[in-house]
């Protein structure tokens, strides 16, 4: 009887390498796999990674300055605003060959609405000179610094000049800046006039009332969550409609009913005078204020704090709190030291819900916020729909999507992520 010794690799039914044919193998599951999610990873990139690294590159992006005014750009880079005088000759020349070129492509209006931004009636100066560019002879009419100037005295103005100077580079951090109350200026980065510093305000603002609002939540969700969690399945069930029966109703319509019921008019006014608590001439302002925001979107997000300390709930035995009580713990201890631990989860991942919709949310406050009561979104909202300034938008919503980003990476550090459950 002999023995043989196989030194060679192992191989296949087929005949190919073992290790070669297993790797084929884990590579085709692979492929398969991913060809299952890709839908969904494609929907993803879609709907939620593009717009938003569209918008993170909408706010530093600037290239409609120098892609509209090349030769102003060039020529204005020799210059040195900090002596105090205008331009020479060639740059106004520059401007009166790109403001001609720009009112035959119809674009001179855009960068005039985008220096807008940074100084007021820029605007106006385009437009006007824009119609009347396409009248120059580049070649006749000059000096050009007199024609520009005479045309509209805006051009003979420091502050003119230093602007398209400043933001004349395809890529801006002014955006940012603007964001946080301060401005892009030829001598450096300085503080904005304190008329204008509002930014700064709203966002602490946002973040002190989504604070407030979240502890509201949890304060008068906690007990009904426990309340859920411990009663039958039948009694349970029918008053877990009711924490869902707001989610059938618009949320323009829940908060145009609560204007209907704080203002001075209103429901809860007329019961508070009725009943002799408050007087007819000096009823309560509960509207127009950071008061009317705070209760009115702790109605509305409720439901987000409550479904996840029930499930949560749901799951901790009654049997331990019995069994606490049985070794002379008292009620308050017993819930306390037993009860109160196995429910943070849930109140994690209620709190990390609630707040993060509360510092996004704009139609509730514009509606009951007045002055006052509005947040961050508010503004972002107006930059886009009305003052068409979509990079400072785009600024301040990086800016809060940065923030919201930093406060759950030190949650994950204090707490950990890993402890947050929805049930």
């Amino acid at each position: 009887m002999s023995d043989t010794t196989h030194t060679g690799p192992m191989l296949a039914a087929d005949g190919s390498p073992l290790k070669r044919s297993l790797e084929r193998a884990l590579r085709r599951q692979k492929l398969r796999a991913l060809a299952l999610i890709a839908p969904l990873l494609i929907f993803i990139l879609v709907t939620f990674i593009a717009p938003i690294a569209d918008m993170l590159f909408r706010s530093v992006e600037n290239e409609i300055v120098s892609e509209t005014l090349p030769r102003t750009v060039v020529a204005l880079k020799d210059w040195d605003p900090t002596l105090g005088e205008l331009p020479d000759e060639a740059v106004f020349a520059a401007m009166a060959a790109d403001l001609q070129e720009a009112a035959k492509a119809k674009i001179h209006t855009r960068v005039g609405s985008r220096l807008n931004y940074e100084t007021p009636g820029i605007s106006s100066l385009f437009r006007k000179s824009g119609r009347q560019a396409s009248k120059w002879d580049l070649e006749k009419d000059g000096p050009f610094k007199d024609v520009l100037i005479k045309s509209e005295k805006g051009w003979g103005e420091l502050d003119v000049w230093k602007t398209i100077q400043v933001y004349s580079p395809k890529y801006t951090n002014g955006y940012f800046l603007n964001a946080v109350d301060l401005e892009k200026t030829a001598s450096g980065i300085s503080p904005r006039d304190e008329d204008q510093q509002i930014y700064i305000t709203l966002f602490l603002r946002t973040f002190a009332m989504s604070i407030g609002i979240t502890l509201s939540c949890l304060m008068l969700g906690y007990p009904v969550a426990w309340l859920l969690s411990n009663l039958p399945s039948r009694s349970s069930n029918l008053l877990m409609i009711l924490v869902l029966l707001p989610f059938w109703t618009s949320l323009l319509v829940r908060t145009s009913a609560w204007k209907v019921l704080l203002q001075q008019q209103g429901v809860i006014n007329d019961v508070l005078v009725w009943v002799g608590l408050v007087a007819n001439d000096d009823r309560l302002v509960m509207i127009n204020n950071q008061f009317g925001t705070v209760l009115a979107m702790t109605h509305i997000l409720l439901p987000f704090m409550i479904l996840p300390l029930f499930s949560v709930m749901k799951t901790i035995p009654p049997s331990y709190l019995r069994a606490a009580k049985s070794l002379g713990a008292s009620n308050w201890t017993a819930f306390w030291r037993v009860y109160f631990p196995q429910s943070v989860p849930g109140i994690g991942a209620g709190s990390i819900l609630v707040f993060i919709l509360a510092v996004g949310y704009y139609i509730t406050p514009e509606l009951v916020g007045g002055t006052k009561g509005t947040f961050i979104s508010n503004r972002i909202a107006f930059h886009i729909s009305s003052s068409l300034n979509w990079g400072l938008a785009a600024a301040l919503g990086a800016i809060l999507l940065g923030f919201v980003v930093l406060l759950y990476w030190v949650y994950d550090r204090l707490v950990g992520i890993d402890n947050v459950k929805l049930g």
